[in-house]
């Protein structure tokens, strides 16, 4: 192994997990992650979901918004892409476009890693030549998975191959991709947190009405079980 990668593992693994921001800005956290962003074809509903082995990943890394798009932002976690990337596509932007908008205007952007999908199904996503190995990611049809940090880099080609499998609505299909990263042995520092968010495919006249599922573990030994628990309807 090359000792200057091994080095800074150690340092990132031993020492406080903070991003690199640009100047001036506060350190947001560093979030060693699996993911996947889509879009359904059929209902036009758009999802993130996510693991990582930190705690409460939910509001840092899943962005989404009716008939809008959604994000993932993650690795050396710079949250601006979330929100921002979301305004970018309300304005009319593609995926691709608010992506690389964002990176320009992002001077450490080597340690990040973005998909989005916007509301038509087009795809970008990103990761930067400084993130940790294992990482990468891949694309499907209005579809993007990404991980870092991993046991393996066939982390995420699990994750495409479960999604375009599965069947069920969104929420089901996102699920089996994070379990699918998980039986292929995940983040290699092992798990502690997970996130999924669903919206719909238009935006409705009511903020309440346009969220399908928002569910997060904040802090579990099997996060991706206890997102599946069976809860008692109120």
């Amino acid at each position: 192994m090359n000792l200057d990668l091994f080095a800074s593992l150690f340092a990132t693994l031993a020492s406080p997990a903070l991003a690199l921001v640009g100047p001036g800005r506060a350190p947001a956290p560093l979030a060693h992650t699996y993911s996947i962003v889509a879009r359904d074809p059929k209902t036009g509903e758009m999802g993130v979901a996510v693991q990582s082995h930190y705690f409460s990943v939910g509001p840092i890394v899943p962005w989404a918004e009716a008939g809008v798009g959604a994000v993932a932002t993650q690795s050396l976690v710079l949250v601006d892409y979330g929100p921002k990337g979301l305004e970018l596509m309300k304005k009319g932007l593609t995926a691709k476009q608010a992506l690389d908008q964002l990176l320009k205007a992002d001077s450490t952007h080597d340690g990040r890693q973005v998909a989005m999908v916007d509301a038509k199904g087009n795809v970008a996503a990103y990761t930067g030549p400084s993130c940790i190995p294992d990482a990468g990611d891949v694309q499907g049809d209005q579809f993007s998975c990404q991980a870092n940090l991993m046991s393996h880099p066939t982390i995420w080609p699990a994750m495409k191959a479960a999604y375009e499998k599965a069947q069920g609505d969104l929420a089901e299909r996102l699920m089996q991709a994070l379990e699918a990263a998980e039986k292929a042995g995940g983040d290699i520092r092992g798990r502690q947190s997970a996130a999924i968010v669903v919206v719909k495919g238009e935006k409705g006249a009511n903020p309440w009405d346009n969220v399908v599922v928002n569910l997060r573990v904040e802090d579990h030994d099997h996060p991706l079980v206890e997102l599946r628990r069976p809860t008692p309807r109120r």
